[in-house]
């Protein structure tokens, strides 16, 4: 791998920035990683060791200068139905293979294919991965009690109508207070992180208040151990690999999509160019590697990426001193962790769900009322109502099938003009007459299979 360019001219003034951004995207890795094994159905600890050796992998072995890689809410219901299905032993072993399909995929560059995957399809399931993390977080957001946690989307909202009856006030008040200091923290201090302060301060409410009332990480998982994992070499048997292909398979394209998306969204942001094959090989090391030491799947991390940028990161080596910080945390703190309230988790995720939702997006492509508004809700609808595996594979069905299609459609090009019946609207082509247009300049319309050309060009006469 060519190292060029992703420490060229680096200086003790780029060191300080990556040691600063480093510092704080780590401490608000802390909280996401248990929060992201928890909803996961893991024990908390595997959510830190995959945010200690996935980000340091993936920040030495990527394609991207800016990315930060861990535990993220994307996989959260994939994971959790492999743990459901499967057990924790062989979603290590998923994981595992993932990393070899992630390793394949970058070697025979398949980077720049998923480029090719249309909006409708990863907006489907972002939304429906937004819908499961939130109304997962319902039962330790109300406290409830004796909640049996199942693979699907019915019978967990079943569970929850059948327990309403143990809502725990405490939980309530916990929860409330976490997500009140969550939203209020960014206006007072903008460059603290929130999810942190919410935690610290409804960990110290429920703790000074009502001890011993509402369910904790100590309480629900054991206490969190302040060591690190041991060397750990899953059982390979064909059997096992044949039995978890699928949903290796799905975690690997889920993890392509999910850490190429964040790649883009960190070149945008620093005017810089990534790598897509070798995010690929990246993601795909730090999946192997991971399992070893316990930790679960990972990929690319859009909010901490951008995070790690707004604080002034510099190279990949602000997302190495990210991995180095939390273990350092976790032996000074980890006991006082096992304090945490699970309902201060819950606004937490719940926020992530939110974020990550694109609501605005998945409203506006239904409106279109198109085959795109179809295939958004296909996928949606699946990702919700079946399993992450189904919808991974119909959306990449519909996606082929939606690419071929609007790929054997002719290209359009129509000279258009404004309508001034209609202000603020599209330009139309009914308005360009013979007796009518503009002499001076020239609009025109392109319809059809382009990715990079414009939908509306000028062109002077």
């Amino acid at each position: 791998m060519k190292w060029t360019g992703r420490f060229e001219g680096y200086h003790a003034a780029a060191f300080r920035k990556d040691l600063i951004s480093g510092l704080i995207v780590g401490i608000i890795a802390i909280p996401l990683g248990m929060a992201f094994a928890i909803a996961s159905g893991v024990k908390p600890e595997y959510g830190i060791y995959t945010t200690i050796v996935a980000g340091i992998c993936i920040s030495l072995f990527g394609g991207s200068k800016f990315q930060i890689g861990g535990p993220t809410g994307a996989f959260i219901p994939i994971l959790f139905a492999i743990v459901m299905e499967y057990g924790y032993e062989n979603l290590l072993l998923a994981g595992f293979l993932a990393g070899i399909i992630l390793v394949l995929m970058g070697l025979f560059k398949l980077g720049a294919l998923i480029k090719f995957i249309p909006r409708p399809v990863t907006i489907g399931f972002t939304a429906g991965i937004a819908v499961i993390i939130f109304s997962g977080q319902i039962a330790n957001f109300l406290g409830l009690s004796g909640i049996k946690k199942h693979e699907n989307f019915l019978p967990n909202m079943k569970e929850i109508v059948m327990h309403l009856a143990t809502t725990n006030l405490y939980s309530i008040i916990t929860a409330v207070v976490c997500l009140a200091v969550i939203l209020l923290t960014p206006k007072f201090l903008p460059k603290v992180p929130g999810s942190l302060v919410g935690l610290i301060v409804s960990t110290i409410v429920a703790t000074v208040f009502f001890k011993g009332e509402v369910a904790t990480i100590g309480s629900s998982f054991g206490a969190i151990p302040s060591t690190l994992p041991h060397f750990h070499i899953p059982d390979l048997t064909w059997d096992r690999i044949e039995n978890l292909i699928r949903p290796a398979f799905t975690i690997a394209m889920l993890g392509s999509i999910e850490s190429l998306l964040s790649a883009v969204v960190a070149d945008g942001m620093t005017d810089s160019r990534h790598n897509s094959n070798r995010e690929l090989i990246g993601q795909g090391i730090a999946n192997i590697v991971t399992p070893l030491l316990r930790g679960i799947p990972a990929t690319g991390a859009i909010a901490r990426t951008a995070t790690n940028i707004k604080n002034g990161a510099v190279s990949p080596l602000s997302g190495i001193i990210h991995g180095i910080v939390v273990p350092l945390v976790l032996i000074l703190f980890a006991p006082y962790a096992s304090e945490i309230p699970l309902a201060s988790m819950a606004p937490i995720l719940m926020l992530v769900a939110w974020n990550m939702s694109e609501r605005k997006e998945f409203a506006h492509v239904l409106k279109t009322k198109t085959s795109d508004s179809f295939v958004l809700l296909i996928t949606f609808l699946l990702t919700v109502f079946t399993n992450l595996t189904t919808a991974v594979e119909v959306g990449l069905i519909l996606a082929v099938i939606l690419f071929v299609k609007r790929m054997s459609d002719g290209l359009l090009v129509s000279k258009v003009l404004p309508d001034p019946a209609t202000k603020h609207e599209k330009v139309k082509a009914h308005m360009v007459t013979e007796g009518h247009d503009c002499p001076q300049i020239g609009i025109y319309t392109i319809e059809g299979p382009s990715f990079s050309a414009p939908r509306t060009c000028l062109k002077s006469p």
